[in-house]
């Protein structure tokens, strides 16, 4: 918070996750900015390897990679935050699977090396998990959570799991699992009216069963690294609650690897809990978690600053 202005805007921050990644991301940020320069070179140096040539050089195929997309998202909203945090006063923040590092990062709990570490390994172990156990994923559109659920729990047995994976708005659940369980509930979810069953192109089966190896390796790697009681709360994916304190934290970042992530929960909790002179933020790359938020609380309207001239934009009016 800056000494000599008068703060300052209430915020909640919202950090989006693994897809928002694009060749370019940040470079107009760090080309404009010395803070989110400086967050990059930061990120480099915890890696030590150039992320930053990455995110801005690619190639795409490289950058999509799960171990790579996730740190260079982060980077991304942390450099953002970097430059914004003296015009902010957060009251809350939410970040979608990934994103629930950096919104923990940006509340003081996480170290910016440590996250972007922590990050890169989670991405390593999901790919392993998904190599151990090939399993997918799958966005199905315009149908209600609860049929979903119910298809993912008939579909399920015999060996196979599908589960829901995503509660990312009222009529959009993704489905993860084996991949003949998918398909096999995919059919189903088709035959009883949803509009889209969309295939993902990833990995392997995040935020289901199939992740137990990974979750067992990311517990023991959060256990190496000293997290503290975030300034703010930070809603937890797995429960669509706040936490408001480290050993909270690091077991729900744990879990949340084979959980469900309860985003539509997580913005209703985030819509309730914070008064409407509160303004949503979608700090990184994309406005995905925008969408997302018009969908489930209607009232509430999130501004994205991902680019230096969304940033600039901002910082003239509130700086």
């Amino acid at each position: 918070m800056g000494k000599h202005r008068a703060p300052v805007v209430r915020v909640v921050l919202l950090c989006p996750g693994q897809g928002a990644q694009r060749v370019g991301m940040g470079r107009d940020l760090a080309d404009r900015f010395a803070a989110a320069r400086d967050v990059f070179a930061a990120a480099d140096d915890a890696l030590d390897f150039p992320l930053s040539t990455l995110a801005w050089e690619g190639p795409e195929s490289e950058l999509t990679l799960t171990h790579n997309a996730q740190p260079a998202i982060l980077v991304h909203s942390l450099a953002v935050f970097a430059v914004i945090r003296g015009a902010v006063d957060p009251s809350l923040g939410a970040g979608h699977s990934l994103g629930e590092y950096s919104a923990y990062a940006m509340s003081g709990c996480l170290r910016v090396a440590d996250a972007v570490r922590l990050v890169r390994r989670r991405g390593e172990l999901m790919l392993e998990a998904g190599k151990q156990r090939p399993g997918t994923m799958a966005a199905v559109v315009g149908l209600d959570a609860e049929r979903v659920l119910a298809i993912c729990e008939s579909e399920s047995g015999e060996g196979r799991v599908v589960v829901a994976a995503n509660f990312n708005a009222p009529d959009q659940t993704v489905i993860s699992g084996d991949p003949e369980a998918v398909t096999r509930a995919a059919e189903r979810l088709k035959e009883v009216g949803a509009k889209r069953v969309l295939l993902l192109k990833v990995s392997g089966a995040f935020h289901s069963p199939l992740m137990t190896p990974a979750q067992v390796g990311l517990r023991q790697e959060l256990d190496q690294v000293e997290l503290a009681d975030p300034r703010f709360p930070v809603v937890a994916n797995a429960t669509g609650e706040p936490v408001t304190n480290a050993a909270e934290a690091r077991g729900l970042l744990a879990k949340q690897l084979s959980s469900p992530v309860q985003w539509v929960a997580s913005m209703e909790y985030a819509g309730g809990a914070v008064g409407d002179e509160a303004t949503f933020l979608e700090v990184g790359p994309g406005s995905v978690l925008s969408g997302l938020l018009k969908r489930i609380v209607t009232d509430r309207a999130a501004e994205s600053l991902g680019t230096a001239d969304e940033v600039t934009e901002f910082m003239d009016q509130h700086g």
